[in-house]
């Protein structure tokens, strides 16, 4: 049976999508949900764009993975990781129970309220390292509890590691493999429970190009920025996120 694909139109939206969505994960090493996810809200049966989200991210997260090869960590990575896979399951299992809107309003909020602290200097928290790895480890069940529900594993762990502070390419070095990790296991879970089927497989291949595209522009970029900048690029698309996670959660 083949699987039927959105209008042109509709289409347009999730190619553009995807390509928005991998210039981001391979720059910033997240924000494909973030990112994508209003445009493919709007294309796309609500169904269907998680597990759309979690395909998409682990596709950039490979070509992103060039960019940190060098200061990936495992003593570091490792309570995130394992945080990660305790909490994704049971986001996938209530990802076809509950509505994503009081999750996105919530999570919303916070990104919005953290990023425009920081940027506007009103904020500049610095918990170094407080709870050691069994808070890094809480920190990664709630990401992997996101990733499976909605595909925004990214945004916790990322926002706890800034708190933690240090260079951002050992900040990106744990936070990405943690995407990457998270996110293809709840796409075999979504896979599992019937979420990820035929029609949102066909329509992440045809994303592909535009996301591997993207990616590849992303992490170029990336290459060409010092630390500072890199920050309050990462900062300006939290707020945005936020914004726009907001926005969705209210229409």
């Amino acid at each position: 049976m083949i699987a039927a694909l959105p209008d042109p139109a509709a289409m347009a939206f999730v190619l553009a999508g995807a390509l928005v969505a991998g210039f981001t994960t391979g720059f910033a090493g997240f924000g494909t949900g973030l990112v994508a996810s209003g445009l493919w809200f709007h294309a796309l049966p609500a169904p269907m764009v998680p597990p759309l989200v979690a395909l998409a991210s682990v596709a950039a997260q490979l070509m992103g993975l060039v960019a940190i090869r060098r200061s990936f960590e495992w003593r570091r990575a490792r309570p995130f990781l394992i945080g990660g896979v305790i909490g994704l399951p049971f986001g996938v299992l209530v990802l076809g129970l509950a509505s994503p809107e009081l999750l996105k309003l919530t999570v919303g909020a916070f990104l919005a309220v953290y990023a425009a602290g920081h940027l506007l200097g009103l904020a500049r928290m610095n918990i170094g390292n407080w709870g050691g790895q069994p808070a890094d480890g809480a920190i990664g069940v709630a990401g992997g509890w996101l990733g499976g529900f909605a595909g925004l594993s990214g945004a916790l762990p990322l926002v706890w590691l800034q708190m933690r502070g240090g260079p951002s390419a050992q900040q990106r070095a744990t936070y990405q493999p943690f995407n990457l990790i998270v996110l293809s296991l709840a796409s075999l879970g979504m896979a599992a429970t019937g979420s990820l089927d035929q029609e949102v497989a066909t329509i992440a291949l045809l994303c592909l190009p535009a996301t591997l595209g993207g990616a590849w522009l992303g992490v170029r970029l990336y290459s060409a920025v010092d630390d500072t900048l890199f920050r309050r690029v990462v900062l300006l698309l939290l707020l945005v996120s936020g914004v726009f996670l907001v926005l969705q959660s209210a229409l």
